[in-house]
């Protein structure tokens, strides 16, 4: 029976690893692709090696802390089975009987290989209701938190197991405020740099003169943001003084460095040839669209870094118990299910991921190289600034809430609604509709056991 379910497991792993490929992978590459700065092949090759790279370097420590506190897992143990004295003993009332080290061990062993198996099957009807529901979103084109689905997955089978007590439901409180304020602060950030950019650069009487100022500094900005965010993600540091006063100035050197190298390359092309009156918001754009793929990359780097835990932290954990290991929170990820889930993303991305990739890059709104600058911009510095705090948030919620804030920035009508409206309902439906997946699966498995 645990070998069994050891390989349907693997396979429900490699199914899910899948799915966020299809799904999520558009956080990283969608405005890219959209605007130009990316065709669909460069962003799934790119996207590919990044999501693999940091899958393999950096997903082990997420991976190995995937229930994030939502499910209390000494309530999932029940109450122990009383202890029967043993026949033909005398001990006194209130006493305990000898019981030699390898019985007591013995004995153990076999009061928790019901809870084993129990736990076993709850990871995989996880894994599996997740999967599905981020199947049937990506042949909507609808982008969803893989996040969302994989906690929503687990509470549906905590709760048919042990009951709502068991949940977390502070926890499951705070990750449904992020709904609300991850796209309202993407989307603001997004919204006030794009201003800038059409304020200062777009509509100035010399725009090409002001994109060769403008454009450096972005470059600079970027490398900030993602050399902070490597630095953080890498070392495992906390927002103290101490570990900012090492990292800021770290980080202001690597960007005051690119951006002089940017200013050095784009002052010494423009001084090749004259450009036209009709062809200078051209050139900005073009100039904008530099930048887009580094973003990118890094995005698709940081994540395989923090979402193939949702794929490989309930895989490696049914793996830890049938090798026998303890029921506790924490289970080590080989190395092997840490590139069979950055396989399983690369190949989703390029297989299926075209749908969503579409719909991010595509429906929302127009998207131009200074847009998806903006937007991709705003993205990341939200998730850097949050995961330094700590904030739990949604990728897709703030990308979604960045391309909005681009739209907005040029009115109302320049967003489809429609296509707002589908995204916000598969929000709200993500965490319910995989918890009873979850539970719907997880009762026939026990049946079937």
């Amino acid at each position: 029976m645990v070998t069994f379910i050891l390989i349907a497991a693997i396979g429900v792993g490699l199914y899910m690893a899948w799915n966020i490929g299809a799904n999520d992978v558009a956080n990283a590459m969608g405005t890219s692709v959209g605007s130009g700065a990316l065709t669909l092949r460069q962003a799934v090759i790119l996207a590919g090696i990044f999501e693999f790279l940091g899958a393999l370097v950096v997903g082990s420590g997420v991976s190995e802390t995937i229930r994030k506190g939502i499910v209390d897992a000494e309530k999932l143990r029940g109450s122990p089975a009383p202890t029967s004295r043993p026949a033909g003993t005398d001990a006194a009332p209130g006493s305990q009987p000898a019981i030699s080290p390898a019985k007591r061990q013995t004995a153990e062993q076999k009061a928790q290989d019901p809870l084993r198996t129990k736990m076993m099957l709850g990871m995989l009807s996880a894994l599996l209701a997740a999967a599905l529901w981020l199947n049937v979103a990506t042949f909507f084109s609808q982008p969803v938190s893989t996040t969302h689905a994989i906690i929503g997955a687990v509470v549906g089978f905590a709760i048919v197991e042990a009951g709502p007590g068991c949940v977390m439901w502070g926890k499951i409180g705070v990750i449904a405020a992020s709904w609300i304020i991850s796209p309202v602060v993407g989307g603001t950030m997004a919204y006030v740099i794009y201003r800038c950019i059409q304020r200062y650069v777009l509509r100035s009487r010399h725009p090409v003169f002001m994109a060769k100022r403008a454009v450096p500094l972005c470059f600079g900005l970027v490398a900030f943001v993602l050399f902070f965010s490597i630095l953080f993600k890498v070392l495992h540091l906390k927002l103290a003084f101490r570990e900012l006063a090492f990292c800021l100035p770290l980080a202001l050197a690597v960007a005051f460095a690119v951006a002089l190298i940017a200013r050095a390359v784009l002052l010494r092309r423009a001084s090749k040839r004259r450009v036209r009156q009709k062809d200078r918001h051209l050139v900005v754009e073009k100039w904008f669209a530099r930048i887009q793929p580094i973003n990118a990359c890094y995005k698709a780097f940081a994540h395989g870094a923090n979402d193939v835990a949702n794929a490989i932290g309930p895989l490696a954990a049914v793996v830890h118990l049938a090798r026998g290991g303890d029921l506790g929170n924490r289970a080590p990820v080989p190395f092997w299910l840490l590139a069979l889930g950055g396989i399983g993303i690369v190949v989703g991305l390029a297989t299926y991921g075209y749908k969503v990739l579409e719909a991010i890059g595509k429906k929302i709104t127009e998207i131009t190289p200074t847009r998806g600058f903006g937007a991709e911009f705003g993205t990341a510095s939200t998730v850097l600034v949050c995961s330094v705090m700590g904030l739990p948030i949604s990728t897709t919620f703030v990308l979604v809430g960045a391309v909005m804030g681009v739209g907005l920035a040029r009115g109302f009508g320049a967003i489809d609604l429609k296509v707002i409206r589908r995204i916000f309902a598969s929000w709200l439906i993500t965490i319910p509709v995989s918890a009873f997946f979850a539970a719907v699966i997880y009762k026939i498995l026990m049946a079937l056991v």
